[in-house]
């Protein structure tokens, strides 16, 4: 089988009579990657990560993108999918209600920016003293922002494992569905969460909270679902309510990721960016994309990376090649 078909199918099977029962314990190293080093132990465990690609490969899942491209919606399709883009989230949530729901296991090690034991950073006031030093003036409420959150895989494990009682989180979706489903959940804690219906696309944000005082947005995996053309409206609001030093944390699909590649010729509404079958829609971006995006509007980059992550089924003996983009974007502190 040729690496292109590989590619274009996502399914490479391996050698009949390969023996993967005695590996079915084996867990991930705690705190740690799983680096794949030779070709023999890839059924060993679940996934890999951070695995390489070739030319060949690459130019195959190019050969792919360019193959599902070839044909794009009409103007009237693409104007139906972001006119009615909410109803088709609602319609989506209304199918899979809370079931939808997986706690995001990973969130606090890719992200220890959100782990519970994370406090408000100390005010410093302008005698240089700061407010530990000043007992009679409480820190600042930790404040996080999660546009478009869904139905809570990012809000809920923050406030499950949280025991910082000053913790003020929120949320919104367009989805109403998604928020009534997020507010019905038994760890939803609404002293500590506020989660409100909003487009985060809409230029003017409508929030219970002011300019400059979020220390934390969340974008995991958010602004796929948002057409381009709307994206850097998402990133100057995100700017205008972060507080000086703030941080952006993304997570999001990238180019060539498996989704992808499995995209059939006739969901294309332009480059990168297809509608799935229920009517959402995912884009998939580049490093560079992302950059120039948020350093467009005054971010400065802490970190933005690739996580190429060998996936296998070793049920049906399969592999399969996911890639996302992960960044960091911190307003300047000024």
């Amino acid at each position: 089988m040729s690496q292109l078909k590989c590619l274009v199918s996502i399914n490479v099977k391996v050698r009949k009579g390969f023996c993967y029962e005695h590996t079915r314990h084996r867990k991930k190293p705690p705190g740690g990657s799983r680096v794949l080093k030779r070709n023999s132990d890839i059924f060993s465990f679940n996934a890999w990560d951070n695995v390489e690609w070739d030319d060949e490969q690459e130019a195959a899942a190019r050969e792919a993108v360019s193959k599902n491209s070839s044909v794009t919606l009409s103007e009237d399709q693409v104007n139906k999918f972001e006119n009615d883009a909410d109803k088709f989230w609602d319609s989506f949530y209304d199918i899979h209600e809370n079931r939808f729901f997986k706690d995001r296991h990973w969130l606090f090690t890719e992200f220890p920016e959100l782990a519970p034991d994370v406090k408000a950073p100390e005010r410093v006031y302008s005698d240089n003293t700061t407010s530990a030093q000043k007992p009679s003036t409480p820190p600042p409420p930790r404040r996080i922002f999660e546009p478009g959150c869904g139905v809570g895989n990012t809000i809920l494990p923050i406030l499950k494992y949280s025991q910082d009682a000053n913790l003020k989180v929120y949320g919104c979706d367009f989805s109403a569905k998604a928020i009534d489903i997020l507010k019905e959940h038994a760890d939803f804690d609404s002293k500590r969460c506020e989660a409100f219906v909003m487009d985060a696309t809409n230029p003017v944000w409508d929030v219970p909270f002011e300019e400059n005082s979020i220390d934390i947005i969340v974008l995991i995996f958010v602004l796929s679902a948002i057409h381009p053309d709307k994206m850097k409206t998402v990133a100057e609001n995100c700017y205008k309510y972060l507080k000086p030093g703030g941080l952006v944390l993304l997570r999001d699909y990238g180019r060539y990721d498996l989704a992808q590649l499995r995209f059939k010729s006739g969901k294309c509404l332009q480059d990168n960016f297809y509608v799935r079958g229920d009517g959402t829609r995912v884009y998939f971006f580049t490093q560079d994309e992302l950059k120039d995006l948020f350093g467009g509007v005054g971010f400065q980059e802490e970190q933005n990376l690739v996580d190429r992550r060998l996936q296998v089924n070793r049920g049906r003996m399969l592999k399969m090649y996911r890639v996302w983009i992960q960044t960091k974007f911190r307003k300047p502190n000024v």
